[in-house]
């Protein structure tokens, strides 16, 4: 990943860690065209975010443990 990309990324993982959020709504929110700002998958492959099946909810996208250690680190 970019160092460009890493403020977008930081951005990002705070944003889900407000609350989590509905699968649908990061991927509409945070969609682009461009191949080169992949911050979704950066996020997931860094482990800062993850996947999870809620009953009664349906899929969210929640912040893991590292992705709040990540926060702090950087003053968020």
């Amino acid at each position: 990943m970019s160092e460009t990309a890493d403020p977008l990324v930081l951005d990002f993982v705070e944003w889900i860690a407000r609350e989590p959020r509905a699968y649908a709504e990061v991927i509409s929110t945070w969609k682009t065209s461009c191949p080169r700002l992949t911050i979704w998958e950066d996020a997931a492959d860094r482990g800062f975010v993850a996947r999870e099946t809620l009953p009664g909810i349906g899929l969210i996208i929640a912040v893991t443990e590292d992705g709040e250690r990540w926060l702090r680190t950087h003053g968020r």
